[in-house]
């Protein structure tokens, strides 16, 4: 319902851009929805931008209600809590993160969690030559959506992140960075959750989380 939701907000970003109008978020407040519905278009063009407009009005009470029942799911869950902690993570993001991987202990390091997530690339190898091509998809579609947002929003809260993440668009492209800071970030976040750690503790311990000898992630 989120990505619909955006789809209809950017079509009505462009129409308000064709009639002349630049108000990015202040489009949504009441009086960008007043300049919205003052516009006088051809005949189709209003009954598509007309549409959007009811589209929007049933999607928005209807996300609220579900946020909401999200919001009081976490409250019952001490894990989406802790993962809440990290820079980026949302209630959904770590609701989702939790239902979906279960028992942590199942998996034994973070590159089965990101196989299981579908966010490690194909590789075809022959010989001595070893090629990557693009990620597996497997496992499920919305939590590597929301791992991709929820990256994406801890590059901009973090400046390790951020520059993590400028230096791989610049090499490999925005697509592939996006898709690598977000597995970098769902293994963080199954690492918080078999250890049982908020951001802070993993801050402290969670450098060396998962390597040999050293069980608890302390030097």
């Amino acid at each position: 319902m989120v990505q619909t939701r955006t789809r209809i907000m950017n079509q009505l970003q462009a129409v308000a851009l064709n009639e002349g109008l630049r108000c990015k978020k202040r489009l949504w407040r009441a009086h960008g929805r007043e300049q919205l519905e003052s516009f006088r278009l051809a005949p189709w063009a209003s009954r598509r931008w007309r549409d959007l407009l009811e589209l929007l009005d049933r999607l928005n009470p209807t996300i609220a209600e579900l946020s909401q029942a999200i919001d009081q799911e976490v409250e019952k869950c001490p894990e989406a809590q802790r993962l809440m902690t990290h820079p980026g993570v949302g209630p959904l993001t770590a609701l989702a993160f939790v239902l979906i991987i279960g028992d942590a202990d199942r998996f034994h390091c973070g590159k089965q969690v990101a196989s299981y997530l579908g966010l490690v690339p194909l590789e075809d190898s022959s010989g001595n030559r070893r090629r990557l091509g693009h990620i597996t998809k497997q496992g499920s579609s919305m939590l590597r959506f929301l791992l991709v947002e929820a990256a994406q929003v801890t590059a901009r809260s973090l400046p390790e992140w951020r520059s993590k993440y400028l230096h791989l668009m610049m090499r490999r492209g925005r697509k592939t960075a996006k898709v690598a800071m977000a597995r970098r970030l769902a293994v963080r976040l199954y690492w918080m959750m078999r250890k049982e750690w908020d951001y802070q503790q993993w801050m402290k311990f969670g450098s060396h989380a998962g390597q040999p000898g050293n069980r608890h992630g302390v030097q």
